[in-house]
């Protein structure tokens, strides 16, 4: 009987054989994941052809949302990227209700300028270090303050978004320093001065900005510069922005609708009149 089992021994190989079969299934199954992990790159690097730069998804609280924003290009401010066509007849499939919820409509909030109850919120995610930032600060900015948050229409709040590294940090616990003395809006136009940024924001510098904004007490201004209060105040900014998928600066929200870049004027003024109409409603 032992002999007769060594035979018994090639019949597995037989039915290695038949279990050949799915092997086929297995080698035909390759293509399928080739297929599936073709379909996962796609969302990587934009396409060309995406046209929806905001995304909204699903968040851990009813408000929360993403923010699929396509880069600005900071070397090229030319046409504004597909991201809401502020001239689009149908502004409402810009606009998210979720986003609205992003506004803190708070009166004493020293990094905000309009009435807290205006019936439209611009909300900007900002970098000191960003250039077209500057731009909009000096160019646009004002316009909108003098055509639509001094009438009450608008209101516009600011939120620190250092992208650009240790400097940008400082610029932004500097200017949140200098909001606890009532000079936010003052430092924020020393820092984005024509010519500012190239002299860089080092624990200096940002001292100095706090002299041209008018700070009065430097020491106060100091301790509040390196708080932790500074810290978490920024990044509970940044980490909104970066909660929201923004990777470019600026980058706006005016009630739930998403714009991106130092737009003109035009631009922000379709926008604010759209929002305004619909809060008519």
């Amino acid at each position: 009987m032992p002999k007769n089992t060594k035979p018994a021994t090639p019949a597995k190989p037989a039915k290695a054989a038949t279990s050949a079969k799915p092997a086929k299934a297995a080698t035909s199954a390759k293509p399928a994941k080739a297929a599936t992990s073709a379909k996962s790159r796609k969302p990587g690097p934009p396409p060309a052809k995406s046209r929806k730069p905001f995304l909204i998804g699903v968040a851990v609280v009813a408000a929360a949302a993403v923010l699929g924003i396509a880069s600005y290009q900071a070397t090229n401010p030319g046409p504004r990227p597909a991201v809401g066509d502020a001239s689009s007849t149908d502004a409402a499939a810009d606009t998210h209700p979720e986003l609205t919820k992003l506004a803190r409509r708070d009166a004493r909030d020293p990094l905000a300028q309009g009435r807290a109850d205006a019936p439209v919120v611009m909300i900007e995610y900002a970098d000191f270090k960003c250039s077209y930032c500057g731009k909009f600060a000096r160019d646009t900015e004002p316009q909108l303050v003098k055509k639509y948050v001094d009438n009450g229409t608008l209101r516009i709040e600011w939120r620190n978004f250092p992208i650009f590294g240790a400097e940008s940090e400082a610029a932004a616990r500097g200017a949140w320093a200098a909001g606890q003395q009532g000079r936010f809006w003052q430092f924020h136009a020393a820092a984005y001065a024509q010519g500012s940024k190239e002299k860089g924001f080092g624990a200096e510098r940002v001292k100095e900005l706090a002299k041209e904004a008018g700070v009065p007490d430097d020491a106060r201004f100091a301790a509040d510069l390196d708080s932790e209060a500074a810290k978490a105040a920024v990044k509970k900014d940044q980490d909104e922005a970066y909660g929201l998928g923004a990777s470019s600066t600026p980058s706006f929200l005016i009630n739930g609708r998403p714009l991106a870049g130092a737009q003109p004027m035009d631009e922000f003024a379709q926008a604010v009149e759209a929002a305004k109409a619909a809060a008519k409603k």
